[in-house]
């Protein structure tokens, strides 16, 4: 029922944008495109993907889950493959705590480092937005730079408060609030040095500059005359919103809102959709190594 529903919205999304769109012209955009462009997205979004299981690497370590690298990049493509390709009610990090109770983990554990791990990355998200906003203000409007500006703000300020959150004792005898208070228990324990957190985040911002390098890419395989630093303005907003499950895999979501965004600077609202269009496509593509992962971990 919910894979119903997210399909509809789907479809409700691009009917709208089908509106608004000259499709003649976006199949002519998409079918011209040049291949060198597409096959160097291809490159930044599975190094993105490389990086990211790093990064969860690096942060099981200091669980003392003990599995090596391959482990973790195996479990992170198929996770990219089941949020990208299978219409599953069974979501990517499901996959991957699944991966690490079958390792004979505790489901506790297992839970909390693949939650941190989602955490450190959205928070990556947000300062990397939050300094390309500053860096290059005036890039957009005013009023956008600064709403920007203070969601960014919001969700970091968000991130440093969680930390403190062990200190209120009474969150721990309710049973939706414990799970933030326990969060905050670990998330110290983690993180006693600053060193190791900041750490975590620059990989975190690497991620998210290789999957803008590979949106860049795309903008140049269709002649979108787009600058990089428009880019980083805008795709981390747009990776926050196809974060919010009420589509498969992000598609219409993804594409209204870049639609939307690049909209504010003059870029071509056709060539913008084959750009969002491309990229989806590039993501199922750069998943697909993990079909290969988990058909292997079935055999085994």
């Amino acid at each position: 029922m919910k894979n119903l529903i997210k399909l509809i919205i789907t479809i409700v999304l691009f009917y709208y944008l089908s509106r608004l769109i000259d499709f003649d012209k976006l199949q002519k955009i998409v079918l011209q495109g040049h291949l060198e462009w597409i096959i160097l997205a291809l490159f930044f979004q599975l190094s993105s993907t490389f990086v990211a299981a790093y990064r969860w690497f690096k942060i099981s370590k200091l669980i003392n889950l003990t599995e090596n690298l391959s482990f973790y990049i195996q479990s992170y493509f198929k996770g990219t493959f089941f949020n990208q390709v299978l219409p599953s009610s069974i979501g990517g990090d499901a996959v991957k705590i699944y991966d690490l109770i079958k390792k004979g983990y505790n489901k506790k554990d297992a839970f909390y480092d693949v939650f941190v791990d989602r955490v450190i990355g959205l928070v990556g998200l947000l300062i990397l937005n939050l300094f390309s906003t500053i860096l290059f203000f005036g890039t957009f409007s005013n009023d956008f730079s600064l709403l920007i500006i203070f969601i960014t703000l919001s969700g970091i300020g968000g991130f440093l408060f969680l930390f403190h959150l062990e200190k209120i004792t009474f969150l721990g005898k309710y049973k939706f609030l414990d799970l933030f208070h326990r969060l905050a228990r670990r998330l110290n324990k983690l993180y006693a040095s600053n060193k190791i957190l900041m750490q975590h985040l620059a990989i975190s911002i690497a991620v998210h500059i290789l999957s803008v390098l590979a949106m860049f890419s795309l903008s140049l395989s269709i002649d979108l005359n787009i600058d990089f630093e428009v880019l980083l303005i805008a795709i981390p907003p747009v990776f926050l919103l196809t974060i919010v499950p009420i589509s498969l895999a992000g598609w219409g979501i993804r594409e209204g809102a870049m639609v939307g965004i690049l909209m504010l600077v003059g870029a071509d609202q056709t060539k913008v959709l084959a750009m969002s269009i491309l990229y989806g496509l590039l993501l199922i593509l750069s998943a697909i190594p993990g079909a290969f992962f988990w058909v292997k971990g079935r055999k085994n």
